[in-house]
C-alpha cells in the first residue's frame, strides 16, 4: 500500500478507542522500530502498535512498515512472542462499499501437508484470500482489529492442523 494509505489507517487507529482492545504505541526512533526483531532492523516504520485483546488475554503487533525497502508498506502482523509474522498484508482493493486490505493464505511448509492446510484455512473463512474492511472512522477500529485477529488465530489454526490430524 502507499504511505498515504497507510497513514489513513494509522490515524483512525490513533483517535479510536476501541471496547475490549488495548493499544500501546510503539516507540520508533528515526523512523526505525529499534530492538524489535531482526527482520524489521533497519526498515522504515510509519508506527507500531501492541494490541492486545483483553477477553481472550491474546495479543498481536501491528507495524506499517516499509518491508521490502521499495516504498510500499506491508502491514505486518507479528505474535505477541515476536517469533514470527502472522500476516504481511500490502494489497487494498476498492470495492463497493470502501476499500479492503487483501490477504491470501498460502502456507510454504516443506512437509508435504500445505493442501490440508489450505483445504482447512478454505473452510473455516470460505476461501484463501481474506477481505478486511479499512476503517474510514474511529468506531470501525474495534471490527477491523477484531478481523485482524480472527485472520491470525484462523492462520495459526491452519498452521497447525496437521498436528490435530495426522493425514496420509
Amino acid at each position: 500500500m502507499e504511505q498515504e494509505q497507510a497513514i489513513q489507517i494509522i490515524r483512525q487507529i490513533e483517535l479510536s478507542n476501541p471496547y475490549g482492545y488495548e493499544i500501546k504505541k510503539l516507540k520508533t526512533v528515526g523512523g526505525m522500530l529499534p530492538k524489535f526483531h531482526q527482520w524489521t532492523n533497519g526498515k522504515k516504520v510509519l508506527d507500531a502498535y501492541e494490541v492486545i485483546r483483553s477477553d481472550r488475554e491474546t495479543g498481536y503487533y501491528l507495524l506499517f512498515i516499509d518491508w521490502h525497502r521499495n516504498d510500499n508498506y506491508y502491514l505486518v502482523i507479528y505474535t505477541h512472542n515476536k517469533s514470527t509474522t502472522c500476516a504481511e498484508i500490502r494489497q487494498l482493493k476498492e470495492l463497493e462499499d470502501g476499500f479492503y486490505l487483501i490477504w491470501s493464505y498460502n502456507p510454504l511448509k516443506r512437509d508435504g501437508k500445505n493442501d490440508q492446510r489450505k483445504a482447512y484455512f478454505k473452510q473455516m473463512f470460505g476461501s484463501t484470500a481474506v477481505h478486511i474492511k479499512l476503517p474510514t472512522k474511529p468506531t470501525e477500529v474495534e471490527e477491523f482489529l477484531t478481523q485482524l485477529f480472527k485472520l491470525c488465530q484462523n492462520r495459526i489454526r491452519a498452521d497447525k492442523i496437521t498436528e490435530v490430524f495426522h493425514f496420509e
